[in-house]
């Protein structure tokens, strides 16, 4: 048979564009017989995992655009962000439907397994500037995504992409702020925040970026906090499962901001 007498290729479906045979044969109860709410408990989390993977797949454009000087790609960037942060953020409304007697039936299946395994959720945090040292120090190196993670946790963060911004939108960065190392934690910084001020008084466009920038910040913090009154809710002060520190742990970071700068020139109107 030539070339050109090949049969035709078959259409594109859905289920085949979007895999959904795989798709769905992923969520495996391990309790048997199965409890009704394991299902729900493996689509909420894997649920999550994917909508990680389009904030990092979001947030690395936003550093592009960010260090390439592109307001506006920018500007509709985080306002994608923040509405996956809201998707998120109403997942749990769904999660709190279950009831802490209903977790306990099928908590022991979970064996070692925990929500502080997420290593694209360590991602995210170093991705946003949460850096703390020895953090992967917790995990085998062999977990699923600690390379990625260890990766992140060595990369420019978003803040440090807003310092060339914001440095090409004429703001001030202190050579020390630009040399301090990527794995430090991103904090406040009263010299950046008299030209952040000016900008955002000054020009419509940054304050509509800024404020989409503080939008998808509280969020994550809203997103955090409701996180944490579930897990609270679950299992009250109880070791969480792997040996995870639980409610203690998830507190730590409860309010820590993004963009501080942003945070913190607010006093100033």
């Amino acid at each position: 048979m030539t070339t050109s007498e090949q049969p035709p290729h078959p259409a594109l479906d859905y289920p085949t564009y979007l895999r959904l045979g795989e798709l769905l044969s992923l969520q495996q109860p391990r309790s048997s017989p199965a409890e009704h709410d394991e299902l729900l408990f493996i689509v909420m989390h894997q649920t999550s995992e994917l909508w990680f993977r389009e904030l990092l797949h979001e947030l690395d454009k936003a550093n592009d655009d960010l260090s390439a000087n592109h307001l506006f790609r920018v500007i509709s960037t985080f306002r994608r962000c923040h509405s996956i942060m809201r998707v998120l953020i109403h997942q749990l409304d769904v999660l709190e439907t279950m009831t802490p007697l209903s977790f306990q039936r099928f908590r022991d299946r979970l064996e070692t397994s925990s929500g502080f395994q997420s290593m694209q959720f360590r991602e995210l945090e170093f991705l946003l500037g949460y850096k703390r040292d020895g953090i992967l120090d917790h995990y085998p190196r062999d977990l699923f995504g600690w390379e990625a993670a260890n990766r992140r946790l060595h990369e420019p963060s978003v803040p440090d992409h807003l310092y060339d911004f914001l440095q090409a939108r004429g703001v001030d960065i202190p050579d020390d702020l630009r040399a301090r190392a990527v794995t430090e934690p991103h904090v406040a910084d009263e010299r950046v925040q008299d030209g952040v001020f000016d900008l955002y008084v000054t020009g419509g466009e940054y304050r509509i970026l800024f404020e989409l920038m503080c939008d998808f910040d509280a969020s994550l913090q809203e997103w955090r906090y409701r996180h944490v009154k579930i897990v609270e809710r679950t299992i009250g002060a109880k070791m969480g499962t792997g040996g995870s520190l639980g409610v203690a742990f998830l507190k730590e970071s409860l309010f820590r901001s993004v963009f501080p700068d942003l945070w913190a020139i607010r006093h100033r109107f």
